[in-house]
Order: structure tokens, then C-alpha cells, then sequence
């Protein structure tokens, strides 16, 4: 899914209680992780439920992240943020105009205090991860 097709499908629910419940539907469609990265290596510091995020550098320099949660609505969060930053270069990644997005989707203002902080942990570990990898 691009960002522009995820951005749409935000603005067609009216309520946000609508929108939570496509989250969690976007978490759900998350491919599973294979067990061998449940580990510490790949944990996401800073989040209250435990989140696994996994980058893989392909051969046409873009990298691909693959990721989990131990949380329903959090897995949505990921899958919102692989649709974001998978499939881009590194310097792409670090690019990213992320809170222009967040707007767009409304997610700062509907998110609590705790998950807020959660997503930019796995914002900074993207971003990291692409530094790396530049």
C-alpha cells in the first residue's frame, strides 16, 4: 500500500473509533515474524509493549522492514509505519517529512501519550537502521 492509498483510507471513516478498528484490521494483515527475531537485537526501546522491528537491505539498495507487537493496536502502528518506510532507500527514509504524514492521518491527536512515544521509538529505530545502511 502506498502512503497516498493509506492516507485515503483514513480520510473515508468518519469517527476514529472506525479508524481504530482499521488499524487493528492493518495489524492483522501484518505478515508474522519469525521467531528467530523476537530477540533483544531487534527490540524497540522505549515502547510499553513489546515491538520487534527488522530491517533487510535488498539488492536494489532499498530496504524492507519487517515487524511485530505483542498488542493488536500496536501491530496496526506498524503496519502503518512499514507502509511508510519499506521499500525506500536510506536516504529516502531519513527524508521523510514523518509528522506531515502523522497530520494527515490525525494520528498524533488521537493517540495516547505512551503510544505516541512508542511510534517515534520505532521512528528513531527506522531512522537509525537507515543511517546505517546509507
Amino acid at each position: 500500500m502506498k502512503i497516498e492509498d493509506l492516507i485515503d483510507n483514513f480520510t473515508f471513516f468518519d469517527s476514529w473509533e472506525d479508524k481504530y478498528r482499521y488499524i487493528i484490521e492493518l495489524g492483522e494483515e501484518l505478515p508474522e515474524l519469525p521467531s528467530e527475531f523476537l530477540t533483544e537485537e531487534w527490540k524497540v526501546k522505549g515502547c510499553q509493549s513489546q515491538v520487534w522491528l527488522v530491517p533487510q537491505k535488498n539488492s536494489d539498495g532499498t530496504i524492507t522492514f519487517l515487524g511485530t507487537s505483542d498488542a493488536m493496536i500496536v501491530k496496526g502502528l506498524i503496519s502503518i509505519v512499514l507502509c511508510i518506510y519499506s521499500g525506500k532507500t536510506p536516504q529516502d527514509i531519513l527524508d521523510i517529512d514523518i509528522d506531515n504524514i502523522f497530520s494527515s492521518l490525525g494520528l498524533h491527536e488521537h493517540l495516547s501519550p505512551s503510544r505516541r512515544n512508542g511510534l517515534e521509538s520505532m521512528i528513531e529505530k527506522i531512522r537509525n537502521y537507515a543511517a546505517v545502511m546509507k
